[in-house]
């Protein structure tokens, strides 16, 4: 045990001593944990109540008093882009999650059992691949209703098929390695060899996928708010908040400026962290 301890706390000291040698990288980890500090504790660390209106300082421009502003109702923007923060996160990540955990098993068994089962489950899988994400989103989201539930579903059909064809190619490779062959041998189960054996060694590609995922993840369900489609009033969510400033933007620029900045910011910290994962797991392929 002291030595499995020894070896796996080597490891995350390797793997930090890479990610220091990419600036880059660390940057984007650097602000993608900002953001998740501010999903958890936005709601208390926020100046002023995200509901809170004060008529006489409609559209005022940013101050000291207000960084980023007020909005039509007189609502501090900059809590309200604090606030939101928790929705986009918490939307995007489960929906990554739940895609992960129905895309894996999906693409492990359609690779490791190939044949029939692989030819039903990937003709299937490329029915939903077909179409576009954002049009087959606003299909569903038109049929089932808006809603935060439904939202974190859509995220969940549209990305369980990518991750699948992932961890299917990476299954196709593994499974005629050694260790798999000697688990197949000793009788093991199908279970016990996708699990056990053969997810481990699609661990990595699958962390670098889910992290891209969830960058993409983050867009859509902003773009859904944008339509009137996510999550809605008096909710501050990014993409709805970016639709209510449009007829206002002669007027308060930063209405728009500010949602539109945290979005990007969280989207580009997302994907300097997913290319940091992929070239720390595997130097090899990214370089050093």
């Amino acid at each position: 045990m002291q030595r499995r301890a020894r070896r796996e706390g080597e490891g995350r000291g390797e793997y930090w001593r890479r990610l220091k040698r990419r600036p880059v990288a660390l940057f984007g980890v650097i602000v993608f944990v900002g953001f998740l500090v501010l999903a958890v504790f936005g709601p208390w660390i926020t100046p002023y109540r995200y509901t809170e209106q004060v008529p006489s300082l409609r559209l005022d421009a940013p101050s000291w008093q207000h960084p980023f502003g007020m909005d039509q109702f007189g609502r501090d923007v900059l809590s309200r882009v604090i606030v939101g923060t928790r929705g986009v996160v918490t939307l995007s990540g489960l929906g990554t999650l739940f895609a992960v955990c129905i895309g894996s098993p999906l693409g492990m068994l359609s690779g490791y059992r190939g044949g029939l089962v692989d030819e039903v489950i990937m003709r299937v899988l490329d029915v939903f691949l077909s179409i576009p994400s954002l049009l087959l989103a606003l299909v569903l989201l038109s049929t089932v209703g808006p809603s935060q539930i439904n939202l974190v579903i859509v995220v969940t059909i549209l990305y369980a098929p990518m991750i699948a064809r992932i961890v299917r190619s990476m299954t196709l490779d593994l499974r005629n390695k050694e260790f798999v062959e000697a688990a197949r041998v000793r009788g093991d189960r199908t279970s016990y060899i996708l699990f056990r054996e053969i997810l481990p060694g699609a661990m990595a590609p699958l962390l670098v996928e889910a992290a891209m995922r969830f960058s993409y993840a983050i867009f859509l369900v902003a773009s859904l708010g944008f339509l009137g489609l996510g999550v809605q009033p008096p909710a501050p969510d990014w993409g709805l908040m970016i639709n209510e400033a449009r007829d206002f933007f002669t007027l308060a620029p930063w209405m728009l400026l500010f949602p539109s900045a945290a979005i990007g910011l969280l989207v580009v910290s997302t994907s300097l962290m997913s290319d940091g994962i992929r070239q720390i797991i595997q130097p090899e392929r990214g370089g050093l």
